[in-house]
């Protein structure tokens, strides 16, 4: 056991430090982000010095299960390419202006609205897709009012982070846990909902006691215009992506399973907009900016992952947490531990190391412990910055604009407001699993 602890401790380790100070490997012309490449080195020492069997690795990513990573990763990818699609044509882009324009000269009225658009977003799409699209459209709207980016920049990524726990596909980490025990779209979407809504009002509540006064002065710039230039393009893409949800919401009943509907979904896009393509005889530019913009990386880092957890469930360091956990106030206690975790070594890991140490549950204990991490993995993500890769890479998109925001002002305006949406999407799950 302490081999298998030594080495997923320092390689989870590395990892953080990668993100926070080494980001990116560049060689020559070619660049990798950092962070799945440690993990992949780390599973292939495991590999090699015997604390994964091989054949085992093999059998348990054939085997039909819910638990099978590479189900998950089709189902997750697929999703984030249909709404990166969207974004590719500018329809996140467009509804970012439509709400900025709202507004009028109120800051308070821009609050309310970006709260709110993102939130509804966010529900269908993925967290990660909207913080990276609003956060540039903020930075440039405030730089030209003159303005303080910080409270909408704020209220944006906490808005998708707390609105990500409604429905299964809003974050990969609901994906992962949910799938592998086998909860289906309508069954989560029934149980998260009130969580979900709780948590984002007293979170909105608390942001804007926090930001209130800089929230007077009114706005002088007005943001400019964005035109959707391929309009058939944009049907296209939020028919398929309606489509979707609507099929993930019944495929339970007539056993669809979510990662075929997902995946026939993309197909599907991919079929339509090369057609539109050839018969306007265009370059398919948008769908190939999806294709690069898709999250290829997350395939060997969830994989990865996956063989590391496999190393310390073989040596019983997984049962071991979970008998120390025990198994009375589940829905709490998993929150919490998962919410810490989170800001330890990164959501995504913390979901693949969870998963065998909710297993040895059973019945609606094991069901607390499984909605509880889904909680703590989200919310977990406005702790600090490491919580989630996305807060991350929104640190750094926020550098490259010169907002100036460090990793003590993240804490000192998104630790309180995470720990009391946790307590209250925690307190409100608890009466309901």
């Amino acid at each position: 056991m302490v081999l298998a602890c030594a080495l997923g401790g320092v390689t989870c380790l590395t990892m953080i430090l990668s993100v926070l100070f080494f980001p990116r490997i560049k060689i020559k012309k070619f660049c990798v982000d950092s962070y799945w490449v440690i993990v992949l080195l780390g599973a292939i020492l495991m590999l090699a010095v015997g604390l994964v069997d091989f054949n085992t690795l093999i059998s348990e990513l054939i085997k039909d299960s819910a638990i099978n990573p590479l189900k998950i990763l089709v189902l997750f990818i697929c999703m984030t390419v249909l709404s990166v699609f969207l974004d590719e044509v500018g329809f996140f882009r467009f509804l970012a202006c439509k709400t900025l324009k709202k507004a009028g000269n109120s800051q308070v009225k821009l609050f309310v609205w970006l709260y709110v658009v993102v939130s509804v977003l966010t529900v269908f799409t993925s967290n990660d897709i909207i913080v990276l699209t609003f956060t540039p459209f903020i930075c440039y709207f405030a730089k030209n009012a003159k303005i303080n980016p910080v409270p909408f920049l704020v209220a944006e990524f906490i808005a998708a982070n707390t609105m990500s726990m409604m429905l299964i596909i809003g974050n990969p980490t609901n994906i992962y846990i949910a799938t592998a025990y086998g909860i289906g779209f309508l069954d989560y979407f029934l149980v998260m909902a009130l969580p979900t809504l709780a948590s984002s009002v007293v979170a909105f509540v608390v942001l804007f006691l926090i930001f209130r006064k800089q929230l007077k002065c009114p706005i002088e710039g007005e943001c400019v215009d964005v035109k959707i230039e391929n309009k058939p393009l944009m049907v296209i893409g939020l028919i398929l992506l309606g489509t979707c949800t609507v099929l993930l919401a019944v495929g339970q009943y007539v056993g669809l399973p979510m990662w075929i509907v997902a995946l026939v979904s993309a197909m599907a896009l991919f079929v339509a907009v090369l057609g539109f393509s050839a018969i306007k005889r265009v370059k398919p530019k948008e769908l190939l900016g999806c294709v690069r913009r898709a999250p290829w990386a997350l395939i060997p880092f969830v994989l990865s992952m996956f063989v590391i957890i496999l190393a310390l469930s073989s040596v019983g360091f997984t049962d071991s947490v979970s008998s120390w956990l025990g198994s009375d106030l589940a829905v709490f206690k998993y929150g919490v531990a998962s919410f810490l975790s989170a800001n330890v070594i990164n959501n995504i890991p913390m979901s693949v190391l969870f998963c065998p140490i909710i297993a040895p549950l059973s019945g609606s204990v094991q069901l607390q412990a499984v909605y509880g991490a889904i909680v703590g993995s989200n919310l977990g993500a406005f702790l600090t910055p490491i919580g989630a890769l996305a807060g991350i890479m929104w640190m750094s998109m926020l550098k490259k604009h010169d907002v100036k925001f460090s990793y003590l002002s993240f804490i000192k305006y998104c630790a309180l407001v995470a720990v009391l949406a946790l307590v209250t999407c925690l307190t409100v799950l608890n009466f309901i699993v």
